[in-house]
């Protein structure tokens, strides 16, 4: 996690009105607090890199080769998406693409956007948040399925930049 990331959830959390938020990566751990009328606190904490558990670290044994090798399609897949901007969940929560269940989705795939479009909608702790895009382009492909649980950082749009 860079500082602009962390500049970003900054912005968010201030924006949401969210009186405390802990995030805790593999090796970062960050808690911001924010008040009424006091400054907002961040606190970042780096967290000792631990050692694999022996169980994981025993090799699998090696699998019998078909006929068909399916490396070149993925790395070809890889290569076309590599062209598109993923936009990803800036929380954890649940992604919904309508903001209530009798509107229409807010984007649809072949769809141009603008930045500042609204998205999604990721419902967090009984908070609909809103997701705008940060970049113009058109939607390629929706990579999650209305009502689904997301993960922070998670792929949630391919957005074709050209």
């Amino acid at each position: 996690m860079d500082l602009k990331d962390i500049q970003n959830l900054i912005k968010f959390v201030a924006k949401s009105g969210a009186s405390e938020v802990k995030l805790e990566m593999d090796d970062v751990k960050i808690t911001i607090k924010t008040g009424g009328d006091e400054k907002e606190h961040t606190y970042i904490q780096q967290m000792p890199a631990m050692a694999a558990p022996q169980h994981q670290m025993m090799q699998q044994p090696p699998q019998p080769q078909t006929g068909v090798n399916p490396a070149p399609a993925n790395e070809e897949s890889a290569d076309e998406n590599s062209k598109f901007i993923t936009i990803k969940s800036p929380i954890i929560g649940t992604f919904y693409r309508k903001p209530s269940p009798d509107k229409p989705v807010f984007v649809e795939v072949g769809k141009s956007i603008a930045v500042g479009d609204v998205l999604c909608v990721i419902e967090a702790m009984k908070l609909f948040n809103e997701i705008e895009s940060e970049v113009s382009g058109k939607i390629v492909k929706v990579l999650v399925d209305d009502s689904s649980p997301v993960e922070f950082d998670q792929p949630l749009f391919l957005v074709d930049p050209s």
